[in-house]
């Protein structure tokens, strides 16, 4: 499981993350929505050791991760724009990653042959389309078989058959019991996929649950409708009803 404690996070006077805590627990979806500069990506980084947050803590299985980097070996990390060697081919990129990670005792190519990337091993990744570059980034992510897979607009490029090909393995791979976070702007896919969703806006969660209790807690049936009601209007008795309270 992982455990964010009062983490915050200020670059100059903007204040990216204000006291969040959550957890994302084991063998589960958890999708981090919100609107642009809300944190979502900062949080990511976070996790990712990629930005180290001014106060609190984050935790995988009790342990925490400041100043370690060892845990990093368990995360598959699929960025929104991933940037590869454009002089480098499809199958130096996998044949450099293998090299790196000669410990790992499983690899998992399951994605690389259902998107055939070895018909184009050969080709420099300079002339690769946006989506062929996307399912390199899949299934890179995947490969390592990652305890915890981190997931950035993961289908935005691609085609919908490589799609559905893409959230049939995030499916499997969670009941396999990896440990998922995603980020989406498609309600359809966070509806597919996604366990619980945790909200934020302006630098914390609002809403830290279910698909089931937000569409409750709005009345609407569908997700990105219900996402639209909960941000109608911004009384106080609002963000009250709605915000995450930490204890």
């Amino acid at each position: 499981m992982i455990w964010i404690k009062n983490l915050e996070k200020k670059f100059g006077s903007v204040k990216a993350l204000d006291d969040v805590t959550m957890s994302v627990a084991e063998g589960s979806v958890t999708a981090i929505l919100g609107p642009n500069a809300s944190g979502k990506s900062t949080l990511i980084k976070c996790i990712l050791g990629l930005v180290h947050p001014d106060k609190g803590d984050i935790f995988i299985d009790d342990d925490p991760i400041r100043g370690k980097w060892l845990y990093r070996s368990r995360i598959g990390y699929m960025p929104q724009i991933a940037k590869f060697p454009d002089n480098l081919t499809v199958g130096e990129v996998f044949s450099m990653l293998k090299d790196i990670r000669q410990i790992c005792p499983h690899v998992d190519e399951e994605l690389y042959h259902k998107y055939k990337l070895a018909a184009i091993a050969r080709r420099p990744l300079r002339v690769l389309s946006g989506g062929t570059r996307q399912k390199v980034n899949a299934a890179i992510a995947f490969l390592f078989s990652p305890e915890i897979l981190i997931l950035d607009e993961p289908t935005v490029g691609l085609d919908p058959l490589s799609a559905i090909v893409f959230k049939d393995k995030v499916k499997k791979e969670r009941d396999n019991g990896r440990t998922v976070i995603l980020t989406s702007h498609l309600a359809s896919e966070v509806e597919q996929l996604a366990d619980k969703i945790v909200y934020m806006i302006d630098g914390r969660p609002y809403f830290d649950g279910s698909i089931i209790d937000l569409k409750e807690k709005t009345g609407e049936r569908k997700l990105e409708r219900a996402i639209v009601r909960m941000m109608e209007g911004t009384d106080e008795s609002r963000i009250k009803a709605l915000e995450v309270r930490n204890t």
